[in-house]
């Protein structure tokens, strides 16, 4: 299994293509901005695009969902309890940010906690964490976790937005607390970590743990 981060938007969002280098395919996670670059390096590595992944249904995290969906066929993938953030998103941006984005398509696959996404030899367990709003959801590899917005290094997803629960959040904590310490974590903005750093020294783990 291979990783490659871009880091894109104006709100600095990471997105993640993992893919599997014996059959070329691939997922995208978090497809917030700048397209082309993210299809430059799925062309020049031959990759077979199979799903667009959303974390989360914010705007920043969806941005070129459009264009991969356009350009490649892959599927889009989203929790059904994002599915009216997602809808509305071009209009949160445009009210709050002043950032245009085009309304995205329609999900393809509505996902629930535990399901398994498979991409060549790699399989996403998605974990539901809901608090940074009703639908986040991270994805889960064995070694590996992409948290989206609900975990960061040193820090959390704000809560004070519409569908945020800082109590759904903490829960949402103590569910990945059970992942082995090693995880390393994967998060929507920011540097990596692991998930044995996180509960030791993030003070909102101190909350739960």
């Amino acid at each position: 299994m291979k990783i490659k981060k871009f880091e894109v938007g104006p709100l600095f969002v990471n997105c993640y293509i993992i893919y599997d280098e014996r059959t070329k395919e691939a997922v995208v996670i978090d497809p917030g901005d700048e397209p082309d670059l993210i299809l430059d390096f799925i062309k020049e590595e031959n990759l077979n695009l199979k799903y667009i992944l959303c974390t989360h249904g914010h705007f920043d995290h969806i941005g070129s969902v459009k264009e991969l969906r356009d350009e490649t066929g892959a599927k889009v993938v989203l929790h059904e309890k994002d599915i009216e953030i997602y809808r509305n998103s071009p209009q949160i941006a445009m009210q709050f940010f002043g950032i245009e984005i085009e309304p995205q398509p329609e999900p393809d696959i509505l996902i629930k906690n535990g399901e398994i996404l498979n991409t060549g030899n790699i399989q996403l367990t998605v974990i539901h964490t809901s608090g940074h709003s009703p639908g986040s959801v991270c994805f889960y590899t064995d070694g590996y976790i992409f948290t989206g917005d609900t975990l960061f290094a040193g820090s959390v997803g704000r809560t004070d937005i519409i569908g945020g629960s800082m109590n759904e959040l903490l829960n949402s904590l103590k569910k990945i607390a059970s992942l082995p310490d090693e995880t390393i974590v994967f998060p929507g903005h920011g540097p990596k970590t692991k998930i044995g750093i996180e509960k030791k020294t993030n003070p909102f783990y101190h909350e739960v743990i």
